[in-house]
């Protein structure tokens, strides 16, 4: 496969692939990094690191306790190569394991993520919401600096951005954890350092990044806008979306009623987010 591909193409791959590979060593159970890293690997035709990868995906499900979904990963290795003795072990481990670890009782990562949650809603009818209705993050983010008394309420009433819905909006909204850093309530690093430990959403320095803006520029602009995201990439199924805040829902529902694929969020640097958006929809 790697010989169908262009210079341009091999060179994208190959800047996912540095990415990815420094993402899953920070986050080895981060599967959907590791995911987009396999594919990548494959176009290539590098099937070493397909398998290796591969194992550990499955391994990372093993961690969360998703013992079917390390089963069926470890079975795609087994397609190839019926005789390797890791995944047989492996294998033979969550056997052992399941006998007293139910694989109904799979471990959850904290709370949903957004695409997550979006696939959950995924049917729910579209169209004008009343303010209230609009599920933006804004609770999770209340548990998370207010509950914990990171915060108080008066900060957080003063940085939240409350979306308009009955408008288009003219301008990128700032991000909430960039707000606190510009009005000096919190230092950005810690910000992010709370909302990337509660979602476990990898972390990705978009200026590193080569952003695909025709890519972009197929979703709505007023979605990138209202809620300062911004689809940065494709890799096979999946499209890999930026955020700042990845609790929120409405924005993962309308990217996902403009697009059939399956959505991968990462939470990315609030300012480098705000400058690609706007790049993006001038």
């Amino acid at each position: 496969m790697a010989s169908t591909l262009t210079s341009s193409e091999e060179s994208q791959l190959m800047q996912t692939i540095e990415m990815f590979e420094v993402i899953t060593q920070s986050q080895p159970q981060d599967y959907q990094s590791l995911e987009i890293l396999k594919e990548a690997y494959a176009k290539l035709g590098r099937d070493s690191d397909v398998i290796s990868t591969s194992k550990r995906i499955a391994e990372a499900y093993v961690q969360m306790g998703q013992l079917s979904s390390a089963i069926l990963e470890y079975e795609t290795v087994l397609q190839r190569f019926p005789d390797d003795p890791d995944v047989q072990a492996a294998l033979s481990q969550i056997e052992s394991r399941a006998n007293n670890f139910p694989i109904s009782s799979s471990i959850t990562t904290g709370v949903p993520s957004a695409p997550e949650a979006s696939q959950k809603r995924a049917g729910s009818a579209n169209g004008q919401l009343a303010q209230q209705e609009v599920d933006d993050g804004r609770e999770m983010m209340y548990k998370l600096f207010v509950d914990s008394k990171v915060i108080t309420l008066g900060d957080f009433d003063l940085c939240w951005s409350k979306p308009d819905m009955t408008s288009p909006p003219t301008s990128v909204t700032m991000p909430f954890v960039q707000l606190l850093a510009d009005k000096g309530i919190l230092q950005l690093e810690q910000g992010l350092r709370i909302v990337s430990d509660k979602s476990r959403a990898a972390f990705l320095p978009l200026q590193l990044y080569d952003i695909d803006i025709d890519l972009a520029r197929t979703f709505p602009s007023q979605t990138c806008r209202r809620w300062c995201i911004l689809p940065f990439d494709r890799m096979s199924k999946s499209v890999l979306v930026a955020t700042a805040n990845p609790f929120n829902i409405q924005a993962a529902k309308e990217l996902a009623g403009a697009s059939g694929s399956r959505l991968v969020w990462y939470l990315a640097p609030p300012m480098e987010l705000v400058s690609c958006v706007r790049k993006a929809f001038r």
